[in-house]
């Protein structure tokens, strides 16, 4: 009774929040106020109409959020205290490529969880429906679910960063072959490193377009470029970028440094691949020694044994 009790309230409460929130994106029947309508034509003159036109409300729920914008500051904080390593999931969010602050990456994993503990709680439920277990045990299901959740979305953050890296690591003798190309023609570093941005399609590339945005504001391109490769930590782009700083200080020519840059990528590229062979090479071992040799020497001495014991 107490647990189907407890169920009853927890599946209320979300009734509730669901429909707080349809009704929190409904469109508002009241006109916006004058200052909501002056702001955007006195934005230039006014910070308090720039802070009302830089405001945003709680996507995507506008009430909802507002009210909640306290406990989620707070459970956002005991996050990162738990976590830590701010530094560490800032620098994860740079080379995925996501424009997120750390407390905006900690709001979602806190939905990640949320939305875990949700699953835990209707697993829970379903086996209370088979089976009666004790409501500690299905308390301990739903936080499961919930760490799992919030660790999950670390986890894909991994991922994303790892693989955009290895992109990034597969584009850059391309990259470098085409500053190459763009440098014999005649065109100087900086100009190179914007068609390049132009033209080309891939990670690197937005990367380079970032670069050339920052010196259109006046960052020196050795500053940008170092910056980039200090944020990116990829080894190889991190030797171009110093070989081209070095160049740039020491006025030698650009174009036989990063041919030669390019050429040991791609070597370096060859080197890991013929080591990620290996490795599978042993993996595919595995089976062979443990699953098909048991069963071939198995299908090879049974007959034999039952053929002695049968005294054939």
């Amino acid at each position: 009774m107490t647990s189907a009790l407890a169920w009853g309230v927890l599946f209320g409460l979300v009734l509730g929040v669901g429909l707080w929130s349809i009704v929190s994106t409904l469109p508002r029947l009241s006109r916006p106020s004058l200052s909501l309508r002056v702001a955007p034509y006195v934005v230039d003159i006014s910070d308090a109409a720039r802070a009302i036109v830089d405001r945003r409300p709680a996507s995507p729920l506008p009430v909802f959020g507002l009210v909640l914008a306290p406990l989620v500051g707070r459970l956002t904080g005991v996050l990162n205290a738990v976590l830590g390593g701010s530094d560490s999931t800032l620098k994860r969010l740079r080379q995925a490529g996501r424009l997120q602050t750390i407390e905006e990456f900690r709001t979602r994993q806190l939905v990640w969880g949320a939305a875990g503990a949700g699953v835990g709680a209707l697993v829970a439920l379903g086996i209370a429906g088979y089976q009666s277990i004790p409501l500690a045990l299905q308390a301990a299901i739903v936080v499961v679910f919930l760490i799992g959740g919030v660790l999950g979305r670390e986890y894909l953050l991994q991922r994303q960063a790892k693989a955009r890296v290895e992109r990034m690591a597969e584009e850059l003798p391309t990259v470098l072959e085409f500053l190459t190309l763009s440098l014999s023609a005649g065109e100087g570093i900086l100009d190179a490193v914007r068609r390049i941005s132009r033209i080309s399609r891939g990670e690197l590339s937005v990367e380079l377009a970032g670069v050339t945005t920052e010196v259109a504001v006046g960052i020196p391109l050795s500053d940008s470029l170092t910056k980039l490769a200090a944020t990116l930590e990829l080894p190889a782009f991190t030797r171009c970028v110093e070989q081209i700083v070095g160049a740039l200080e020491r006025g030698t020519p650009i174009v036989e440094v990063l041919r030669a840059q390019a050429q040991d990528v791609r070597d370096e590229g060859k080197r890991e691949l013929l080591e990620v062979a290996g490795r599978k090479e042993v993996a595919m071992l595995v089976p062979l020694v443990f699953l098909i040799l048991p069963t071939t020497v198995a299908f090879a001495i049974f007959p034999g044994l039952i053929v002695l014991r049968m005294g054939l």
